[in-house]
């Protein structure tokens, strides 16, 4: 008898090696060869600390800062101990159950009153154990497992996102803090022209409406200087946050008109932004896991396998409790599901139909991951042309104002020339500060689509 329990057992635990459910088979994506606005081909300098190529070491530090201190940083690390703890949790539910139960009881009534009194007393360990016949339990480990992945490239991609909006941030204060700066000397130059201009208005000399020209030029900076000052404190609160702080002032190393612009960016191949890019890693991850919990829909379906054992000491009397022998008890148990109206049915459907959408869902993630690289290469190409020409307009610009106002007074030309070569210059120095931030953020943008920045040993 003993043999055939045995011979069972050495059957269940074989048979229990079998997983219902597809096995996890990793979506083939067909890339471009190349990306089409890019020249190179090579890989280096995305596996690094990128930012450290604008050799700028207040940037540097305000990054690793928000590394270390970020919130949302944060957040995600513990999510990742949350799944790490889940993946334990779940893969316990493969292995037997020990609990141990003790117990006294007495009287006379069970149900019926008896003449006589009755004492029990007991205490065994129990084993209980559900055997994974169908996989259910391995396959809700495999699901934890790749939520584990998930979460971890999930902190990889907001940390990337982190990275890419400190560099952002600054670089944005640095235009503010420049045209902040482009703003007060243009004031303080018409606060210069507006005395003079009021000086032979009064000595009846020029016209009036010179004098009202010259105040509408002076107004216009006036209202530039408050609206940059608003833009700087927003960018300070911005960072701060970013940086895990209350909102503070922002320290700046290297002024805008004086960061250097990085090298050429090798790209490298499209297909290689399939393993780099963690935003798509952890949608694969994500389908990954979806595909795991067919498994476990499927093994609901089917019936349960469960052993009990207990082997211990019971005694009516107290003091012989330890002398009166042992107690055990074994047995197996089936359970399973016989009719439901399709409930179980369905539950699989569900979980193939979510397993389409989070398939459908790393397919449209690779697709914006190809997007925001393109996005990035033109915009970088063609900034860097807008740059030049905002360079030459700067240039001739500014030039026009000083001839302009040496014109006027030698008595050559009348005053609207200066004030409108004024506001050219004015405009011009703006522009050119906007384009050159937004050419620094255009490369941020491409680090960021390319994935660069978190890969290292």
């Amino acid at each position: 008898m003993s043999r055939n329990i045995y011979f069972v057992l050495i059957l269940l635990i074989g048979l229990s090696g079998c997983k219902v459910g597809p096995n996890y088979v990793k979506p083939e994506y067909k890339s471009p060869a190349t990306f089409r606005f890019d020249t190179a081909t090579t890989d280096t300098i995305v596996n690094l600390k990128w930012w450290e190529l604008f050799r700028d070491p207040v940037l540097d530090t305000l990054i690793k800062i928000a590394l270390e201190e970020n919130k949302d940083v944060l957040v995600a690390a513990a999510r990742i101990e949350a799944a790490r703890a889940t993946v334990g949790y779940n893969k316990a539910d493969i292995f037997p159950t020990l609990n141990v139960a003790a117990g006294a009881s007495g009287g006379n009534f069970s149900g019926v009153k008896f003449d006589n009194t009755s004492k029990n007393f007991y205490a065994y360990p129990e084993l209980l154990w559900e055997i994974d016949f169908w996989g259910k339990y391995r396959r809700s480990t495999e699901a934890a497992r790749a939520e584990l992945l998930a979460s971890e490239y999930s902190m990889r991609a907001i940390q990337m996102s982190l990275i890419s909006s400190v560099a952002s941030t600054y670089f944005q204060l640095l235009d503010n803090k420049s045209k902040l700066q482009i703003s007060k000397n243009t004031l303080s130059s018409r606060d210069s022209g507006l005395i003079i201009i009021q000086a032979k208005y009064d000595y009846g000399t020029v016209a009036e409406i010179d004098l009202n020209q010259s105040q509408v030029q002076r107004a216009i900076a006036a209202v530039s200087v408050p609206v940059y000052k608003r833009y700087i404190a927003y960018n300070e609160s911005a960072l701060s946050i970013l940086l895990g702080r209350n909102p503070d002032s922002i320290q700046i190393g290297i002024e805008l008109c004086d960061q250097q612009f990085p090298p050429e960016i090798p790209t490298g191949l499209p297909s290689q932004l399939l393993k780099r890019r963690p935003d798509i890693l952890q949608a694969e991850a994500e389908y990954m896991a979806q595909n795991a919990r067919i498994g476990i829909a499927v093994a609901m379906r089917f019936p349960s396998i469960s052993l009990t054992g207990l082997l211990g000491i019971a005694s009516n009397d107290l003091s012989t409790l330890t002398t009166g022998g042992m107690a055990w008890s074994a047995g197996a148990n089936l359970l399973g599901p016989l009719f439901k109206f399709g409930k179980n049915k369905r539950r699989v459907e569900i979980e193939r139909y979510n397993t389409e959408v989070a398939l459908l869902n790393y397919e449209n993630t690779v697709l914006q991951a190809f997007k925001d690289v393109e996005d990035a290469l033109i915009t970088i190409e063609t900034i860097h042309e807008e740059l030049i020409a905002q360079q030459s307009r700067f240039d001739a610009a500014v030039n026009a104002e000083m001839l302009s106002q040496h014109r006027y007074d030698k008595g050559v030309t009348s005053y609207l020339e200066v004030l409108e070569s004024q506001r050219q210059s004015f405009e011009a120095q703006l522009d050119y500060s906007q384009t050159r931030q937004e050419l620094l953020n255009a490369y941020v943008q491409l680090y960021k689509a390319l994935g660069g920045g978190w890969i290292s040993e």
